[in-house]
């Protein structure tokens, strides 16, 4: 028996160990030119809107500044424009001085290799062309000499360890050949769950130890269109996210998952009417689905939902352009009273905002938020088409549908993205089921908090409360078999927004709000758009307006506030307490210095559509977010987005995430009731020329880290860890053919 396997694996290592090596070097030289090749093709499809309107134009200066930011990735040699008829018009600092204007591409590109300065380098030419006029063509360069270096050591490394290996196993014994084997694999998977950085490899076997080194090399090479993607940040779109996805993810099935539902059907006086519901998470999500397509699966709320699905409870949305399939899920008294209005919102939502509400934990809501989650597990496997879907889970909702998944489709990238803070292990140990929760979530492949403080805390409630293994340095969470990477993404919202294309100038929206609500003309306005929720601050905001009136008397029968709040989850107690304490708080106010028909709060509790919104914060001299602890606030957003005539003033509180980008803002603490009275004293009084250099700034920011920036930069760690996992797999499987073989 230990014959017939040792003849055989020598001559096989030997033949490999000689002749495999060369091959080897040439599957990593194409695979490192493919992965170059469509760099090339994302650089170009970022840029392309951009240049041919800047060729229109002929803005040379800013075709220079554009070709010098991208040119900064250390591969990315230089970039050139080329004519229709053939000179080089524009060129980078690096453009090779003896490279002339390569031929037109016969289709729309072409990728050719030449060598330039004693190196190969990858010439991509792109088309260009506007009204089916032809501009000329892009030319991109990118240094391959890398690769031969990546080649030459993994030919060198590849051929010494079969070697090694060979003669190792020419004095050893089927049994001893088959634990070897085993001890291989384990020792590499282990090697490259280690880390890149080395820290590990003392506990590796010498003979592994080279090979992991080199492979932790081509992994890290997958980094490459994250990096670029984060160093580009100038048109993304629907059309650069679709093109994310057809490159680095091809063929992949996108699917949603939330509790709220992006359009509801309810019937009102015997008809039906649909609505778009004021949330955060609609807003940002509903133009990722209308650009890439795919099932949405949400719990169908709406009186009049049932009657508008198909029978297999779809339907296409949205109504005016259907772009992807809603997928109802039908949820009794009993589970939404115990997984949404219990475990979620009086147990998992206080918790996590620091708003000082007790939050409170039933046994019978658990139990239910544990159904309705497997309830939504099953309905993600009944929809999925194929074995390796996208799944998106979105919040707090479904902590633990990402392990309930990932037990039956193992195979599936699950990316989680958790829309509110996340607390200190201090305050997350008051959950009684903390171990479940935290396992659950670490079933994703991906899990997305707002900010980098929000990661760090996860880490810590993983690192006090579960055996796991951390890597802080690369922010990633090993639990069992599988690797969950915790990043910070900000979320953001639609550029330009849909909302704003139907405005009318912002003057006009002045006009008609003011005759709308009976405030003078001259009268300074500011707005708040909320839901009745504690975490929002409604009532202290009203108490800020008196102090606003107390210390600046100036403003009485100059200033009103227009307070928008739509009720919310009215059900549960609190959320009853915090609109009677925000009518109370506004009643007192206007009773104190109202006078003469004028009031300086009008509170409106009421749903507006998000046209309506906009409508209300172009309109507005100051947009008042005084969250008293938000995840992030897309609110504050969405007013920058709304004012395209650069005008408008943001207060904004420290405790949104949003305050962290939106530096510009006049960031204030919602619990100093003066600070804020006086915040809102320097917004209204500020001179127009600082208003409008603060609003570029903010527009510029919400404009690149727009929601399809958001959500591509989660794409490209989803495809990058796509490619980890197959090279693994691919390991796997070689291990397991020889052992067969073995036994053969």
């Amino acid at each position: 028996m230990a014959i017939r396997f040792v003849l055989p694996l020598l001559l096989v290592l030997g033949g490999i160990a000689w002749g495999g090596a060369p091959l080897v070097g040439s599957l990593v030289e194409r695979w490192f030119r493919t992965d170059v090749e469509m760099r090339s093709q994302l650089v170009f499809n970022s840029i392309q809107e951009s240049v041919t309107g800047l060729v229109l134009a002929k803005a040379d200066r800013k075709i220079d500044a554009l070709f010098k930011h991208i040119t900064q990735d250390e591969r990315l040699l230089a970039l050139g424009l080329c004519t229709p008829d053939g000179h080089l018009t524009q060129r980078s600092t690096a453009w090779p001085k003896a490279l002339a204007c390569p031929p037109a591409p016969a289709l729309d590109h072409a990728f050719t290799v030449q060598h330039i300065d004693g190196g190969p380098v990858l010439v991509a030419t792109f088309a260009l062309a506007a009204d089916n006029t032809y501009l000329g063509r892009l030319v991109i360069l990118h240094d391959l000499r890398f690769i031969e270096r990546r080649s030459d050591s993994a030919e060198l490394y590849l051929a010494g360890f079969l070697a090694l290996l060979g003669l190792g196993a020419a004095g050893v014994t089927v049994v001893v050949a088959r634990l070897t084997l085993r001890g291989w694999i384990k020792a590499v998977r282990k090697g490259l769950a280690g880390g890149s950085d080395g820290r590990d490899d003392s506990a590796l076997s010498p003979d592994v130890e080279p090979l992991v080194r080199e492979m932790r090399k081509i992994l890290r090479n997958l980094d490459a269109p994250r990096v670029l993607a984060e160093a580009i940040r100038l048109d993304w779109g629907p059309d650069s996210l679709r093109s994310v996805l057809r490159d680095e993810l091809p063929g992949a099935e996108v699917m949603v998952i939330s509790n709220r539902e992006p359009y509801i059907h309810n019937l009102e006086d015997g008809k039906v009417m649909l609505q778009r519901p004021a949330s955060g998470l609609v807003t940002a999500l509903e133009p990722i689905m209308r650009a890439c397509g795919g099932t949405w699966i949400a719990h169908g709320s709406g009186s009049a939902d049932q009657s508008m699905v198909d029978e297999n409870d779809h339907l296409q949305v949205p109504p005016e352009a259907p772009a992807y399939t809603l997928r109802r899920l039908w949820l009794s008294d009993e589970e939404q009273d115990g997984y949404y209005y219990g475990f979620a919102n009086e147990g998992m939502w206080p918790l996590c905002h620091i708003a000082f509400v007790r939050p409170t934990f039933r046994a019978s809501d658990w139990e239910q938020y544990v159904a309705v989650n497997r309830k939504f597990a099953d309905a993600i496997i009944a929809e999925a088409r194929t074995p390796n879907p996208v799944v998106l889970v979105q919040d707090y909702h479904f902590a633990l549908l990402p392990k309930m998944v990932r037990e039956r489709l193992p195979e599936a990238t699950i990316i989680t993205f958790w829309h509110i803070p996340w607390p200190n292990p201090e305050v997350f140990s008051i959950c009684p089921w903390k171990e479940e929760i935290l396992s659950g979530l670490l079933g994703s492949s991906i899990l997305g908090f707002h900010t980098q403080f929000h990661c760090i805390n996860f880490l810590d409630s993983v690192d006090r409360f579960l055996e796991s293994h951390i890597d802080r340095e690369h922010s990633t969470v090993r639990a069992g078999n599988s690797t969950t990477l915790v990043r910070p993404y900000p979320i953001s919202i639609e550029w330009p927004p849909t909302a704003l294309a139907s405005q009318p100038p912002a003057d006009e929206c002045c006009e008609s709000v003011r005759r709308k609500y009976g405030i003078p003309i001259g009268t300074k306005l500011a707005v708040g758009v909320e839901r009745f929720d504690y975490t929002k601050g409604i009532a202290d905001r009203f108490h800020a307006v008196g102090s606003l009136l107390e210390a600046h008397p100036e403003w009485i029968g100059r200033f009103t506030l227009l307070q928008v709040a739509a009720p919310t989850r009215s059900r549960l107690a609190a959320y009853r307490e915090t609109q009677v304490e925000a009518e109370t708080a506004a009643a007192a106010v206007n009773e104190r210095f109202g006078r003469n028909g004028w009031v300086p709060i009008i509170l409106v509790p009421k749903h507006h559509e998000p046209e309506d919104v906009f409508t209300l914060f172009r309109a507005a001299d100051v947009c008042l977010v005084s969250s008293l602890h938000d995840g992030m606030n897309l609110v504050a957003k969405e007013f920058v987005a709304s004012r395209d005539d650069e005008d408008g003033v943001l207060v904004l509180s420290t405790f949104a995430g949003a305050s962290r980008e939106l530096q510009e803002a006049l960031i204030v603490n919602p619990y100093d009731i003066r600070s804020m009275g006086e915040a809102l004293h320097m917004g209204l009084s500020m001179p127009a020329e600082q208003r409008r250099e603060r609003m570029r700034l903010m527009r510029e920011m919400v404009s690149e880290h727009n929601i399809y920036f958001w959500a591509g930069r989660m794409l490209l760690d989803a495809a990058r860890m796509r490619k980890r996992r197959n090279i693994e797999y691919s390991i796997e499987a070689m291990t397991r053919s020889a052992i067969k073989a073995g036994d053969s």
